[in-house]
């Protein structure tokens, strides 16, 4: 614009002082501006994207291919098209990062009248999370570089991460190793696959408790009686507030939190008890839903900002899977975990009050923790005299806080686990640390 304004103002000079050459070579300039104007815009109009993804889930080590297609509509000539497809920068810059790219995934091509070029990369993943890929954003304008537009061409694609599942040695069923079992002292909860006996009737009892052969083998009515429910499942609570890792250990140890409460999990399912999880950190496909991203760009800063992920979260309210049985319940977990990410929002001690009512009594509560402070030490005893089976896994390097976290969890009466890394989370559940 201020090219044009200088344009017109020296014309408007040269015919008042009658400048001929001038005036002849202002008529030029400002054509050439009008021109360039209407073709830049005539340019990125006719330009359209789209984008594949060979598949938009996967696991830590794995590779997703992506093929960004970009099309001319028109049938003028684009002498020239800067793409891009933004990836979130805090996942490429982060160290280690998150994901790496090889290939080409911003290219300046030619399009041809009714032309279209493919550009083709693959990302590796090398952490779980739930990534967004794209938008694509397409850069046109004129030969001279005095008029740029840009557009928004395809909407972002997203791929899902899953943690890594450590499997568990020693996790078996015994009442001395409390994550997820616990042995009733009474028949509060029966199994009814496990028939210990039969009895007689007694007034209120349910038909499905009638044992139908001995009743017809004695012509009196006869009850089953079933053995106790000694394992019950557990409930996963993971602190995922930001102050509860250290920047000098990040990412390692927050991801390393989330493969211990992963293992857990697939721990807990594979003996066929029910599992649930409930967590402070904020879900990625949440934030997405509410914050949205913007079709509407007039930088392409403003639209590399639109692939990054918001720093900061104040979310109150915990992310919750209900504890159930099924097939499908690990499935809901591991996608959960796969999306948490850290938030500066609800403490521990905040989700263990928040999360007491929608905690099973018959289920162990497994807290899996960054930090121990005080507060969550004091939440987690609470929760241990209201009648919860209480578990903590600490996930910690430094030793000296180890142990003043143990003994904070010590003198609340809470059994607890350190967990240095993987190898030491394999073990975590064969032996004790804290009794």
């Amino acid at each position: 614009m201020r090219w044009f304004l200088a344009a017109v103002f020296l014309l408007l000079v040269a015919l008042v002082f009658q400048f001929g050459l001038l005036a002849y070579a202002m008529y030029v300039l400002v054509a050439l501006l009008v021109s360039s104007r209407l073709l830049a815009r005539r340019w990125i109009e006719g330009l359209s994207a789209t984008r594949e993804c060979n598949r938009l889930s996967a696991e830590i080590g794995e590779s997703v291919a992506v093929v960004v297609t970009v099309k001319n509509s028109g049938a003028l000539p684009v002498p020239w098209v800067m793409l891009e497809d933004l990836l979130p920068r805090a996942a490429l810059v982060q160290r280690p990062p998150r994901l790496r790219v090889t290939g080409r995934r911003l290219a300046i091509v030619m399009l041809g009248g009714r032309g279209r070029k493919a550009v083709m990369y693959q990302l590796h993943f090398e952490m779980r999370g739930y990534y967004q890929v794209g938008p694509c954003v397409l850069e046109s304008g004129d030969l001279f570089g005095l008029h740029r537009r840009y557009r928004v061409a395809t909407d972002p694609h997203f791929v899902l991460v899953y943690p890594k599942v450590v499997p568990l040695v020693g996790f078996d069923i015994a009442s001395r190793r409390p994550i997820g079992e616990v042995r009733m002292s009474h028949r509060l909860y029966e199994d009814p696959t496990r028939i210990s006996g039969v009895r007689l009737y007694e007034a209120g009892d349910a038909l499905n408790r009638v044992h139908w052969r001995a009743t017809a083998r004695t012509g009196v009515l006869h009850s089953k009686v079933y053995e106790p429910s000694c394992i019950v499942g557990a409930t996963v609570l993971l602190d995922f507030h930001t102050a509860s890792y250290a920047a000098r250990h990040e990412p390692v140890r927050s991801e390393l939190a989330v493969t211990t409460a992963a293992s857990l999990a697939n721990a807990v399912y594979q003996m066929g008890q029910q599992i649930g999880l409930v967590t402070n950190g904020r879900d990625a496909a949440d934030r997405i839903r509410q914050e949205g991203w913007e079709h509407d760009f007039r930088t392409r800063k403003s639209a590399r900002q639109s692939a990054s992920m918001t720093e900061t979260s104040d979310r109150l309210r915990p992310v919750v899977v209900p504890t159930r049985r099924g097939a499908e319940q690990l499935q809901r977990i591991l996608e959960t975990l796969a999306r948490v990410e850290l938030t500066d929002g609800l403490s521990f001690a905040q989700l263990a009050i928040e999360a007491a009512s929608r905690l099973p009594a018959d289920a162990t509560v497994i807290a899996v923790l960054g930090d121990v402070s005080i507060e969550t030490a004091w939440a987690l005893g609470n929760l241990r005299r209201r009648g919860f089976a209480v578990t903590a896994v600490v996930v910690m390097f430094d030793e000296y806080e180890a142990s003043e976290s143990l003994g904070r969890l010590m003198s609340e009466g809470i059994d607890a686990r350190l967990v240095t890394s993987e190898a030491s989370l394999a073990v975590a559940c064969q032996l004790q640390l804290v009794r």
